[in-house]
């Protein structure tokens, strides 16, 4: 049985230096309406096989096991004391998958992934534990993070349209019908409008880009079968190829071996510039557990960003070692965050605590990983499901890319530097930036541009009018 709370205070926690270890069942209440949620929503996750599958050459039953060991480390952040949902980098898959397609593909193309993958995790990691997060980012100036999260934008449409291999063209009419509904779901102001008239269109809302995942299991057989089949269904569990992943795919095996230090001091640049899309996120987990807190003073909910950092750098170096990941190790899956808050505000009947909800919930993404039916009846649409996750995603990166900008010249030298990270990478992005703004602002290269348009806003989630 649960520990009992008490009014106001913190759900109890076993105290572990920057970490508050809190165990399913005993710590907080386990939510079944969330863990099962959980169940249905494993599948955006399975999304990221194809892109294991086609970049890296990755069969399917390793694929499928280093997402199994990721959604592991994802029920690390409940557990350890971060009310959040983890997920992954999205807007910043297309610039890591542009930048190990530059090398040749196996082992050339793996050392790639691997030095940015443990940099990006070591990076994370001392910022977490120094507490240097905020002033590392902010000593990039706004034009350039500005110009980071556009190109990132601009990278995922890129990657998903770009002729004539884009992802679009293998299933074009079952994506164009079901984005079109992701895109009034989430964002519609008709929509917004009519939600909270009826619990059903709320509960639909709530359940973030799965309905048009939904849509697509069921239109894509029907109208394009050659390329998304009728699932076939399988009983059982799956089973993972830990011996086969650790032997053939990480830096311990002799077929992969270790990257050379100079792929550590290469990888740099794009470490930094997905770092940025990184704070971006731990910004935006910020805001909604404050706001949802407004709602809930039986809690007091403690979110640390460093706390994030931490274990976000841990997950990122684990599975830079033992499991390299495209997708990478992020902070927050913000359509989730999203969906518990909301759940969080209706009171303690409907989710007794915060952490209780996104642990279970995690644990529940991490069983629908284990289970054949399940995973086989999505295994036709994974390529719909990763459009439509990064076109969504690309979406909101350019729009908040865009309100990261303070000036008219902050949106210029954003839109050049958005432009050369998607042709060139990082290096040349920030190097072509870092010229920019000299050459714009001089001395005041660090100080904060004024805003130039009284039409401009902070940044916000994704939900918001």
């Amino acid at each position: 049985m649960a520990l009992v709370r008490e009014y106001g205070k913190e759900q109890p926690f076993i105290p572990a230096g920057p970490f508050k270890i809190r165990l399913p069942f005993i710590h907080y209440r386990f939510e079944w309406a969330d863990y099962a949620q959980g169940l249905l929503m494993c599948a955006v996750c399975l999304g990221i096989i194809p892109l294991l599958q086609e970049v890296l050459g990755m069969p399917f039953e390793i694929a499928i096991t280093i997402v199994i060991l990721n959604g592991f480390l994802y029920c690390w952040h409940a557990q350890l004391g971060d009310p959040v949902v983890p997920g992954w980098i999205t807007p910043a898959i297309p610039l890591l998958v542009a930048y190990v397609s530059a090398f040749e593909p196996g082992v050339p193309r793996m050392h790639a992934l691997i030095s940015f993958e443990i940099t990006l995790g070591i990076l994370a990691f001392v910022l977490g534990v120094t507490g240097l997060a905020k002033k590392f980012v902010d000593s990039i100036p706004n034009a350039i993070k500005s110009g980071v999260l556009i190109g990132a934008g601009i990278a995922a449409v890129n990657l998903i349209f770009k002729m004539p291999d884009g992802r679009f063209w293998k299933s074009p009419v079952t994506i164009s019908v079901c984005l079109v509904l992701a895109v009034f779901l989430l964002f519609s102001n008709i929509y917004k409008q009519i939600r909270h008239k009826h619990k059903l269109l709320t509960l639909i809302s709530d359940l973030g880009i799965m309905p048009s995942i939904l849509l697509a299991a069921i239109l894509g057989p029907l109208i394009e079968p050659s390329a998304i089949p009728f699932p076939n269904l399988q009983w059982g569990f799956t089973v993972p190829h830990f011996g086969e992943l650790f032997t053939q795919w990480t830096p311990f095996s002799e077929r992969i071996g270790w990257p050379s230090i100079g792929m550590f001091i290469q990888s740099i640049p794009l470490v930094i510039a997905v770092y940025i899309v990184l704070f971006g996120e731990l910004i935006q987990a910020q805001a909604l557990i404050d706001e949802s807190s407004h709602f809930r003073p039986d809690e007091k909910v403690e979110y640390s960003p460093n706390r994030n950092n931490i274990i976000v750098g841990l997950r990122n170096m684990i599975m830079g070692t033992f499991g390299p990941d495209i997708s990478m190790c992020g902070p927050l899956w913000a359509a989730m965050q999203v969906v518990e808050c909301e759940r969080y505000k209706h009171g303690r009947k409907a989710m007794d605590s915060l952490i209780g909800g996104v642990g279970s919930f995690r644990w529940g993404t991490f069983t629908g990983y284990w289970l054949s039916p399940i995973v086989t009846f999505v295994t036709p649409i994974l390529n719909a499901a990763l459009s439509l996750t990064l076109l969504i995603q690309g979406y909101v990166a350019v729009r908040v890319g865009v309100l990261k900008a303070r000036s008219y010249n902050d949106i210029g030298i954003a839109g050049v530097v958005a432009g050369v990270l998607v042709v060139k990478g990082a290096a040349w992005a920030f190097a072509v930036g870092i010229i920019m703004c000299l050459l714009i602002y001089g001395r005041h290269f660090f100080a904060e541009q004024p805003v130039e348009t009284k039409s401009q806003v902070p940044p916000h989630n994704i939900f918001a009018d």
